[in-house]
């Protein structure tokens, strides 16, 4: 059964916490373009039938009116991302789904900016662009909601990546827009990071490095992180939810062996609450690295939902959108947007 390989941890840093970007109008002017073009491909209202309502009255926030997260408008996204193909970083596939992306975000109300760069990669430069949306709240502090939604180029198949890139992606949006549908303001600000160049270009994640000996995985969120760094917030910080590999019909998450404690308590906690323990299982996943390790080794608490473990399709030409259900999507989503609120109250200053 395949799964992904050990990816070598690396040494913890300092303990300071990072806080999280917001997306300021210097993020804006420091070589950001906005993508325009906003009223395509929109998605109809969400579903709201009773049948799709889970049992969020058994958690502990049970009287608040929790954000209406729908699973079948999630699954809807990933069949749009699908239908475009390979999504490979620089590919005309990734740009017309990046345009996707900006377009339903911004129909569901929120500020939305891209950050382009050329990555040197061990195949030469490839355009790449990092999309982030804000959600203001009451503190400047920020708390990151995140997936890559590349997909790996993969030499010798075609890799639709329904579920590695396209699950992840599809919830994120959807978690976007239940949240800002809302109309009220949470305490911290929520930004929403959609991270280009997760896996580029070499078959293994360790297998090649680019020309300044930097690792061929990972590009945007290193690249965000960095833009942190350079503006001076990295204080705003408080925490990070990254989000791959969260669709498979079969979904049984784990514990990340590299993720921020505190952070999985809550999230676990909060997921058999609403009465998705067989989703949100005990045990420990070994990612090795993803997305939310440049954010660690920055100080930022930080924790990744993701099964690698028992996904027999992972960088297959079978991961297709028939591996996923809306089900799983809706279990995440409606576990990460539950376990927001507990978050923040643990990270207020």
């Amino acid at each position: 059964m395949p799964m992904k390989p050990q990816r070598t941890k690396l040494p913890a840093r300092g303990a300071t916490s990072l806080r999280l970007l917001l997306f300021l109008p210097a993020l804006l002017a420091l070589g950001s373009s906005s993508c325009q073009n906003d009223s395509s491909g929109s998605l109809p209202p969400p579903t709201t039938t009773s049948g799709s309502q889970t049992p969020v009255a058994r958690a502990t926030e049970a009287n608040a009116a929790r954000p209406a997260f729908d699973g079948s408008r999630a699954f809807e996204h990933v069949r749009r991302m699908v239908e475009m193909g390979p999504r490979h970083a620089g590919s005309a596939e990734l740009a017309r789904t990046r345009e996707y992306i900006v377009n339903e975000l911004r129909s569901a109300g929120l500020k939305v900016s891209t950050d382009e760069w050329d990555a040197q990669t061990p195949t030469g430069a490839r355009r790449m662009a990092n999309v982030l949306a804000e959600l203001p709240g009451k503190s400047p502090d920020a708390i990151i909601v995140a997936s890559h939604y590349d997909t790996k180029a993969i030499k010798g198949i075609r890799f639709l990546g329904a579920n590695d890139g396209g699950s992840s992606t599809g919830t994120l949006i959807e978690i976007a827009r239940a949240l800002a549908a809302t109309k009220q303001q949470p305490a911290l600000t929520y930004w929403f990071v959609f991270f280009d160049g997760e896996e580029a270009v070499c078959n293994g994640w360790d297998e090649c490095r680019t020309p300044d000996d930097q690792p061929d995985n990972t590009y945007g969120s290193r690249r965000f992180v960095a833009r942190l760094t350079e503006q001076g917030q990295k204080d705003r910080a408080r925490a990070m939810i990254l989000l791959d590999m969260v669709g498979y019909k079969n979904l049984k998450l784990a514990r990340d062996e590299m993720g921020t404690g505190w952070l999985k308590d809550i999230i676990w906690q909060t997921g058999k609450e609403l009465g998705y323990q067989s989703v949100f299982v005990e045990g420990e996943e070994p990612v090795g690295g993803d997305d939310h390790e440049p954010f660690l080794r920055a100080g930022i608490h930080a924790v990744d939902l993701i099964q690698l473990t028992g996904y027999p399709y992972w960088h297959e030409a079978t991961d297709t959108l028939d591996k996923i259900s809306a089900k799983s999507l809706q279990a995440v989503g409606e576990t990460v947007i539950a376990s927001l609120p507990r978050v923040e109250k643990n990270v207020a200053r």
